[in-house]
Order: C-alpha cells, then structure tokens, then sequence
C-alpha cells in the first residue's frame, strides 16, 4: 500500500554561524569538540540529549574501555573523571562515576569555550551540490538552521552524513545484521568478596566450572533470558555496587523507532530477571538490588560511512601503520556481541596487534564539509568490533576536531587538509603518533 506524503515549504532562521559544528557529544564528539576549540575555531557542540557524554553518561558504560598511544585527550578525560589507571580490557576495574561525568564534561567543554546546544536533535542538513552547509536543529521554539565551515558528525548513527546522502554499510557480510542492544544497570547490597567478571576474555572459576559456562547452563535452563547468556559486572567507585553487563536485544536496529521501543520494554524486563538469577545463584549477589539504569540503549553498531579508505581486518591483525596516522596503536579485541544468539559471535574474542587509523577513515567519499567521528568512521564489520570503543573514539574525536578546525581555518574542504598539518598539532600537543 503507498505510504501517503504531505510536501510543505517552509522558511527558517539561521540561528547562528560557527567554524566547527560538532554533531553528538558522546567520546568522540566531546573531544572534537575541545579539540577544535583549543585550536582556536568558533565551535559548537549540538546534543539531542540535556547532558553532554552519550555512552559515558546517559548509556551508563564503563569502564572506558581500549587504549591508545599517550598523550591524548582520552589522557586527560580520564583523569578527570577520577579514572587514571582505567586499562585496556577493563581489567583494574576502574569505573567512572557517572553524575560526576555529567558536571566535568560540560567544564571540560566550557573550558575550551565551546557552545552547547542540548536537548536539540539534528533532524536534516542544509546541502550546497555534495557539501552539507548547514544542520536544521529542532528546539522548542520550532526548526532553525545553524551554518558552519565545517561539521564533524560523532552522532554515533552518522545521522548528518546520512541526511547529506554518504555511502553506508550495516552489519555483518552475509545477512548485514548488526551487533545487540544492551542495557546497562547498577546494583548495590553486593557482598566486597563476591566475584566479577569482564567478560570472555577472562577466566573467572565459580563453582569448580568457567562462570561464563555457568552462566551459560542457567541461561539454557531458563533462569536468564533468551541470549543474555554473558553476565559480566565491574566494580565502581562505591563500595558493595557493580555495573551489569548483560542484557541483550538482537534483530534491533536503533535507527528505527519500533525496534528501540522494543528493545526498551524488553530489556527492562530482563534487567529484573537477571537481578533475580544474581540472587538466587550467585554467591554475595542474594540481596543486591537495582541502583541505576542507563537513560537509552546501548548501540554497538549501526552505520558505518564508506571513507577514503576502509579499515580492514589485516590492519588491526597486523598492526598496520599508515603514513597519514591520525590515531597510533589503537588496541582492543575484535568484540563482536552476537547478532543473532548469545555471547560471542567468535567464541573468544580475536586479539589485535595494536594499530593506526588513517585520517583517510574520517573523511567521507563524496560529501564535502564534513568529517566521520566515532564509531562512524569507515572501516569493516570486523574492525568497528574494535574500534567502536571509548578510548579508541575519543582519541579518533580529537582528530576529527583538528581536521575540521584546519579546514574552516583555511577555507579548504576536510579532504584537501594535509594530513601532516594534522598531525603536527597533535604532534604540538604530545600526542605520541610514530614509533
């Protein structure tokens, strides 16, 4: 049956000018933002939620997971957030407070004298030929346009490289279904001595068996729901508390909003049933309670933009270097949440040689004005698993912030910057690039 259309025309402001627009204030977009800010540029930073942060407040994830070489902003993000000696895998356990996060991530971003935009979703661009010009943001007063030299979209989804018609991949090879939603929540009441457990990559024994294969016995018997076969949980900050990493949706695609009300009235139900099996089969859990839980699903994978060049498997398995550097020895396993059943989509989780990612990545085929940020960027199915992290995105942020600065700076489109001029600002900063 054809859908029915409604065509209007309408006039709208231009609200506002600036030489950097950064689109979503998630790891990425936060340090695109200072990034570019500290470079001298006019920044904005426009956010559909009332707090800055995405994953590292309203998603409630932690720890800052993945690492890369020293002397980036994710440095300096994480201490202050109070978690200096957060590692690679999430092994010292060291997670950020939340509320805490709320307050410093607006400071970091006031510091650099950046503009906030909150509570204001993106919901087109304004395009000249293949150059986006402009968002149209809406706001309680109605729609309006802000302009811009150069936008960096950390949407998470691409959303303004979407709107402006960039080329896309989703999912896996084969059925392009797309990594799990998850949930994340806190419980308190949990005995000092009670286990933990990151995930597959660490053996924890409960019971005389692996806890993953416990868990996963109970989940065949019923006692977690469908898929949520994985309970890992880390330590916080407070005592007797541990973030759940458990819950899990598949065939979810967060760009369509019946899927994520879906995944929203099913894994708060979950969340209830695996607080149940922590009480009833797991040693210390028998009176934890539920403290907190994320604000919005946690989103693994969804777009992923076609750039000049894609990352590939046999970089990250090889750790490959490249000559346009933009981000060195980024390392975390190739973390695939299966698409469509339980744990791993691999078993145990492919280790990588740490690897560089080419500022090639971050600049789309076709679209001029714009710069990729995050988990966006181009690159394999594989690959994101990687890279999608906090650590590795908030290092990928601050590249994509000096990127953009340098184009409106220069009047040049992102892809006509030198990428030595790029690097030479992060090289200024003390971010560690070469061998």
């Amino acid at each position: 049956m054809a859908m029915d259309t409604v065509s209007y025309q309408k006039s709208l402001k231009v609200a506002a000018s600036y030489d950097v627009i950064v689109i979503g204030s998630g790891p990425a977009g936060i340090c695109a933002a200072v990034s570019a800010a500290r470079l001298g540029a006019k920044t904005a930073l426009v956010e559909r939620y009332g707090t800055l942060g995405g994953n590292l407040t309203n998603g409630a994830v932690s720890p800052i997971l993945g690492s890369v070489a020293k002397g980036t902003l994710r440095d300096e993000l994480v201490e202050r957030l109070g978690v200096p000696d957060s590692d690679e895998i999430g092994a010292t356990q060291q997670s950020h407070d939340i509320e805490l996060a709320k307050r410093v991530l607006v400071e970091f971003a006031h510091e650099a004298g950046v503009k906030l935009y909150l509570q204001t979703p993106v919901v087109d661009t304004i395009t000249q030929g293949d150059k986006v010009t402009g968002i149209v943001i809406g706001q309680k007063t109605g729609m309006c346009i802000l302009q811009a030299k150069a936008f960096v979209d950390a949407s998470g989804d691409g959303d303004v490289a979407y709107y402006a018609g960039a080329e896309y991949e989703m999912g896996r090879d084969g059925d392009s279904l797309v990594q799990p939603v998850t949930l994340m929540f806190r419980v308190q009441g949990v005995e000092e001595d009670a286990l933990t457990c990151i995930g597959e990559v660490d053996y924890v024994e409960y019971k005389g068996e692996r806890f993953l294969d416990y868990t996963t016995r109970h989940c065949k018997e019923g006692h977690l729901p469908p898929n949520a076969a994985s309970v890992r949980s880390f330590r916080t900050l407070v005592p007797g508390e541990r973030l759940i990493n458990t819950t899990q949706a598949n065939g979810i695609s967060a760009l369509l909003s019946d899927d994520i009300e879906k995944a929203e009235v099913d894994l708060r139900k979950q969340i209830d049933q695996v607080v149940e099996f922590l009480r009833k089969y797991v040693d210390g859990y028998q009176n934890c309670f539920v403290k907190s839980t994320a604000n919005t699903l946690g989103v693994r994978e969804t777009r992923r933009f076609m750039g000049l060049y894609q990352l590939h498997d046999e970089d990250l398995r090889h750790g490959r270097r490249f000559e346009d550097v933009v981000v060195h020895k980024a390392s975390f396993i190739v973390d695939i949440h299966n698409p469509s059943g339980s744990a791993q989509a691999e078993g145990v989780p492919e280790e990588v040689t740490p690897y560089d990612i080419p500022l090639r990545c971050l600049i789309p085929k076709r679209v001029d004005g714009l710069v990729l940020s995050g988990r966006n960027i181009s690159g394999t199915h594989r690959a994101h698993a990687s890279y999608r992290v906090m650590s590795i995105c908030m290092a990928i942020g601050e590249a994509s912030g000096i990127t953009a600065a340098l184009a409106a700076q220069n009047g040049i489109e992102p892809r006509q910057v030198d990428y030595r001029d790029v690097q030479k600002v992060l090289l200024e900063r003390g971010v560690n690039l070469f061998e």
